[in-house]
């Protein structure tokens, strides 16, 4: 990944590419409460597989942050600690995967099977019965899925989708605060994540504040309609990933 920055400052159209998947992915992020990584992730990835997932997640982790400390009261912890045991569960998996990966073409089929599977959990409808068992094993499927993507969100969102909305928003935000904290620490230990990784972070934190100010601008108008739209985009991306691996 030591390349990764050097390339993206090589190239203007690039690095302003960048900047707009950054803004595109804030604003889904905070209009729909969840979805940074489905957006941004795959897009990037097209760009430059070196792109992921280590930048995405120190996004991820800022607007989570941002989200869970403006509704603090709401978070309810015993849930967030649960859930981020099963986090820790998928990250030790994802870890260990990314030991074993070296080649760039298997990382590529890799995360565009991940994204994938994350548009058909998304879509699919599936529903688990909030407790603690669908918790962990969600949340561990969660940490698997967000450290090799930084596409966690969909396991998850099967869990909560019945939970009273502002409840399940502010007790996710914690969790993927935590959760990318903890996919972070498991890129380091793997080897995936440098320096290089945040830089290109810092870079990106312009558009992601441009994208919360659209947000606030929309005020609510972008809602779930746009939705099937976004999986769309997220689907494509994932079958042409998955080709470049195959080929």
């Amino acid at each position: 990944m030591q390349d990764a920055f050097a390339h993206v400052a090589a190239a203007p159209w690039v690095a302003a590419a960048v900047v707009l998947i950054a803004m595109v992915a804030a604003v889904v992020q905070f209009g729909l409460g969840m979805g940074f990584g489905l957006t941004a992730a795959p897009l990037l990835a097209l760009i430059d597989p070196e792109l992921v997932p280590v930048s995405t997640l120190y996004l991820g982790f800022a607007a989570s942050a941002w989200t869970a400390f403006d509704e603090r009261h709401a978070v309810v912890w015993s849930e967030v600690w649960t859930a981020a045991l099963g986090r820790l569960a998928g990250v030790a998996v994802a870890t260990a995967v990314l030991v074993w990966i070296s080649d760039r073409k298997v990382f590529s089929l890799v995360f565009g099977l991940m994204v994938g599977l994350a548009v058909v959990l998304s879509i699919a409808g599936w529903r688990l019965r909030f407790g603690r068992a669908s918790l962990l094993s969600m949340a561990a499927v969660s940490g698997l899925m967000g450290t090799i993507t930084s596409v966690g969100a969909p396991p998850l969102a099967i869990v909560y989708q019945d939970r009273p909305a502002a409840q399940a928003r502010p007790t996710l935000a914690a969790f993927f605060a935590i959760g990318c904290l903890l996919s972070l620490a498991g890129l380091h230990l793997s080897g995936w994540a440098g320096l290089r990784d945040l830089a290109l972070a810092l870079i990106m934190v312009p558009g992601m504040l441009a994208g919360w100010l659209v947000a606030r601008l929309l005020a609510g108008r972008f809602d779930k309609r746009y939705r099937p739209a976004l999986l769309a985009v997220a689907g494509i991306a994932a079958v042409i990933l998955v080709i470049r691996g195959l080929s």
